[in-house]
């Protein structure tokens, strides 16, 4: 997996690659994302569609409140969006009820994602 991340220097858009996945216990902080971006509605957790870029589609599944989210229906590789405010996380879970969670995502943070194991997501703050 690929994480990507979105940031503003001098007033232009600029798209950095990190390689590899951050740990769950990573100490860094991010700055709140600052409006919808990618289509995502600022405090929301987006899902695109199956196999399509981000910014190539609209996010079909948006998540806004801290907690346990089951999943249906998704399968395949989906960009999930981290467009939440105040330093809030999300991960991906394998078990409904929130166990087996994977790596944090931090907000705005682009990771994408083999949904078919997964069933839930996980947003804390």
């Amino acid at each position: 997996m690929k994480l990507f991340h979105r940031a503003l220097a001098g007033g232009a858009a600029s798209v950095a690659l990190t390689a590899g996945l951050l740990g769950a216990g990573t100490a860094a902080s991010a700055a709140p994302a600052a409006d919808s971006q990618y289509g995502c509605p600022v405090g929301a957790v987006c899902i695109y569609p199956q196999g399509v870029h981000y910014t190539d589609a609209e996010p079909t599944d948006f998540y806004y409140s801290r907690g346990v989210h089951k999943l249906y229906n998704q399968y395949g590789n989906h960009w999930v969006y981290n467009n939440q405010t105040d330093g809030w996380t999300v991960r991906t879970c394998t078990g409904g009820n929130g166990t087996g969670c994977g790596t944090v995502l931090r907000p705005d943070h682009l990771r994408y994602v083999n949904l078919t194991p997964v069933n839930s997501i996980k947003i804390e703050s």
